[in-house]
């Protein structure tokens, strides 16, 4: 090897992925692109040669974690002058400008839908900011995936962007309209990780069962359909997506939940509310008495199938009224888990700008809401105590001889089995339910 070549080869790479699962997608598939120019991951920050700050913007504060992040790395930037820091992902997306202004440290901006032009950008072949939504497709552009081994569970992003603009939602604005990936390119990357030892895969989208792409017979397929395809691959075990839109439920979906064993039993869902009035001030274009309704179909399809949701409490006019329509809807359903925030105002959305709920009053009733969910949560777990189930070793755990998987209901499974691999799917019954966990035995 040339002295170049090793020079080129010891670059090394820390990328810190804050966010949802399609960010993990993305830092995954920022590193194969930074990978073609030399660059190797490290998880040690003080030792990399590029800092990379994957953020997202849902969440109240974003912006604030990412300029704490930066101001952390100052002394690191003095000492290593020649050290590159970029900043990725949605909050990049949205304050480009802002994130240079404030922090002359950055050396890059870049949105989500341009970081395939990163070693461009990082060879001064173009602007230090990139956050417009190119034409050109960044999948296109992406280098192809080596054949290595890697971990038996993995994302694909088959769709990115929202058409929904729900009143709280910074999604339309960050990661823009709803584009769809052709089924050819979904398969062959599905093919590829199933080659390189992957068993399970969680289709990807922020409004995934929208997805809408051209099929290998040049029309157009929907989600259902995809997924029956997807199904079709040697070795594929298991599949999953996230997250829906109750909206794009449609029913070749909904019969794929009754028809395809690989496709787990387990959808998130998100309701949000279940007050009415609230779900026409999110813009969520449902009531929610059609989401019942919807779910009622579901079961119908998969009787055993494990629901999630999301939850905001203390949406802007949200009154006690309002909060107990949601409770019974949660009670109705019955969940398995759940996500459940304070609504936090997002600026440039429709809601933004609409009196909050007082603080206490909203705090209130999320530890209300919360609790009734952990509930929830903990009968879920414990109906699953003398069940057989599938589980997907994915480490090692702390104890000697211990595996850790993740069940056909997501529930991670502690198993006594000193005899089997990362990447074994083995028949588990679980003989007891923790905080967040269950512990099952071999059969």
């Amino acid at each position: 090897m040339t002295q170049d070549a090793t020079q080129k080869a010891a670059k090394k790479l820390f990328i810190k992925t804050y966010g949802c699962q399609m960010n993990v997608y993305d830092s995954q598939r920022m590193a194969e692109a930074m990978g073609a120019e030399g660059y190797v991951l490290t998880e040690d920050q003080s030792d990399a040669d590029m800092v990379l700050l994957n953020t997202c913007h849902i969440r109240e504060k974003a912006a604030e974690k990412l300029y704490s992040d930066l101001g952390r790395l100052k002394p690191l930037k003095a000492e290593k002058p020649d050290l590159k820091i970029g900043v990725a992902g949605c909050v990049a997306q949205a304050e480009g400008e802002e994130i240079v202004r404030r922090m002359p440290l950055v050396d890059l901006v870049v949105g989500p839908q341009t970081y395939h032009r990163l070693p461009q950008m990082l060879r001064g072949e173009a602007p230090k900011i990139l956050t417009e939504f190119p034409e050109e497709d960044k999948f296109d552009h992406l280098p192809e995936r080596k054949v290595t081994r890697r971990a038996p569970a993995a994302f694909l992003t088959v769709q990115e962007g929202c058409d929904k603009f729900c009143a709280f939602c910074v999604v339309p604005y960050t990661r823009g309209a709803e584009v769809s990936r052709p089924v050819e390119r979904i398969l062959r990357e599905a093919r590829d990780l199933v080659a390189r030892g992957v068993r399970e895969i969680t289709l990807l989208g922020q409004n995934v069962n929208g997805w809408h792409g051209l099929g290998e017979d040049g029309r157009e397929w929907g989600f259902g359909r995809l997924i029956r395809a997807i199904a079709e691959i040697d070795g594929l075990d298991r599949i999953r997506y996230t997250t829906s839109h109750p909206n794009d439920m449609a029913d070749d979906l909904i019969a794929a939940h009754r028809d395809i064993p690989a496709l787990m039993p387990y959808l998130h869902l998100p309701v949000q509310s279940g007050s009415d009035r609230i779900l026409k001030a999110m813009n969520r274009k449902h009531t929610a008495d059609q989401y019942l309704r919807l779910i009622d179909r579901i079961k119908d399809a998969r009787p055993d199938i494990l629901l999630t949701s999301d939850f905001i409490v203390g949406f802007p006019g949200e009154t006690d009224q309002d909060h107990a329509d949601t409770l019974r809807l949660i009670e109705q359903v019955g969940f398995g888990t759940a996500f459940s925030f304070k609504y936090s105002p997002r600026p440039g959305t429709p809601a933004y700008d609409r009196p909050e709920v007082d603080s206490a009053v909203a705090d209130a009733r999320l530890q209300e809401l919360q609790a009734l969910l952990s509930r929830q949560q903990k009968a879920a777990q414990e109906g699953m105590v003398g069940r057989s189930l599938g589980v997907l070793f994915e480490k090692q755990g702390r104890l000697p001889g211990q595996m850790v998987g993740k069940s056909d209901y997501l529930h991670s499974v502690f198993v006594e089995a000193p005899d089997a691999q990362i990447g074994d799917l083995v028949q588990v019954r679980i003989v007891e339910s923790a905080a967040n966990s269950l512990r099952g035995e071999l059969i």
